[in-house]
């Protein structure tokens, strides 16, 4: 089956109503991943996904995949599918994982250590400012920011990342060909040119109600952890929370006044567990080992691809915009000197305050920057070490 053939295959599967994530992938495993058995499969034993199945199956709206189709060759458009091999890993270990993902923009972008920052459409003038603040923190120290590109605290993280030129990765409760809310379009454009926009709903799906919760899982599975930055107590970003937290990952919430409702749902998140926050640095510290991890298996997927002879389209310049983002801190004249104040001897946070005259919250970014880039290694006792040159085999 050329490539051709598959992708209209599979775009037949994610149509078949009925079918679901859960059933298209319990069907690629008994097929051993070949998407053609399945459709062969179906078509010849329907009748469990009931009639709208067996008539799609048997006469598929041929227009309709033909505009999927189409879309998909439009230069930065990708479906990346669960047996692709840089499909992202932390999407498996959740419930109800993903079949496939509708891509526009850097699809590498999505096996990245990401943070979460998710909160109220009405959002404060305050609420606003800390998600500004706390985006374009983590964004500096390394990770890419993730979130839903809805009204209020999402679009602020996500412009704030942009402000930095930081990555940023908006999961959407629409087909990958909409935007919702419409007054986001310009944002949308934006993060699909600096990060990827991303679904799992195929192209030309409205928003519906039931699509955002659905959302939320993707948005709280790709990410090491989630920020809940305002949330009403019947706000959806307490469903991410929730999410997040039952898939095993660190939920972040900051306090509030106890006269703002905003803050009652991050109140309630800290009583059943989540950590109360008032700075980036606790989530970079807390989030640093985790993201190492993921930052091993990413080189892992991704060099190999990187050396392929027949990449797929558009990697040479994911590979470039990688490239970029991995060597840009080494212009930077404050992390000369961070490096040189650390010496060939380790150093402990309070040294390196009073030898850089910068914060610990700043230093803690920096470090985890380097960190990821193998330049220097975190000891015991909460000690900095610098690696000798070319450890990083770059």
């Amino acid at each position: 089956m050329n490539e051709s053939d598959e992708q209209r295959a599979w775009l037949t599967a994610l149509r078949t109503p009925g079918l679901g994530p859960g059933g298209l992938r319990e069907r690629l495993d008994a097929a051993g991943g070949d998407i053609g058995t399945v459709l062969e499969r179906l078509r010849a034993c329907p009748a469990p996904l009931g009639e709208p199945a067996r008539d799609w199956l048997q006469r598929p709206d041929e227009a309709r995949l033909a505009a999927d189709l189409a879309w998909l060759d439009a230069p930065g458009h990708r479906l990346l599918r669960c047996a692709d091999a840089d499909f992202p890993p932390q999407l498996e270990h959740i419930p109800q994982p993903p079949a496939a993902l509708f891509v526009v923009g850097d699809a590498s972008l999505l096996l990245y250590p990401q943070v979460a920052i998710v909160g109220a459409r009405s959002a404060s003038a305050s609420g606003l400012a800390h998600a500004r603040a706390f985006a374009g923190a983590l964004a500096q120290a390394g990770f890419a920011i993730t979130s839903g590109m809805a009204d209020g605290i999402d679009g602020a993280a996500h412009r704030a990342a942009l402000e930095v030129g930081a990555m940023t990765l908006a999961v959407m409760g629409t087909g990958p060909d909409r935007v919702y809310p419409r007054k986001h379009h310009g944002l949308a454009r934006r993060i699909a040119a600096h990060g990827a926009l991303i679904s799992e709903f195929p192209p030309g799906t409205p928003a519906r109600a039931d699509h955002f919760p659905r959302r939320n899982r993707i948005i709280a599975g790709l990410a090491l952890g989630t920020l809940v930055v305002e949330a009403g107590l019947q706000s959806g970003s307490l469903i991410t929370a929730r999410l997040a937290g039952e898939q095993g990952r660190e939920v972040f919430a900051l306090p509030g006044s106890i006269h703002n409702p905003l803050a009652r749902g991050c109140h309630r998140l800290i009583r059943d567990g989540a950590r109360l926050v008032d700075s980036a640095a606790e989530i970079i510290e807390t989030l640093a080992p985790a993201a190492r991890m993921l930052g091993a298996e990413l080189a892992a997927r991704l060099e190999p691809a990187a050396t392929s002879e027949a990449p797929r389209q558009g990697a040479g310049e994911a590979a470039a915009k990688r490239s970029v983002a991995r060597f840009a801190w080494q212009e930077d004249p404050e992390y000369q000197r961070l490096l040189a104040e650390l010496g060939h001897e380790s150093a402990t946070m309070d040294e390196l305050v009073q030898r850089t005259g910068r914060s610990a919250a700043a230093l803690s970014s920096m470090l985890l920057m380097l960190e990821l880039e193998a330049r220097i290694e975190a000891l015991p006792g909460n000690r900095y070490q610098r690696l000798p040159d070319g450890a990083a085999g770059h």
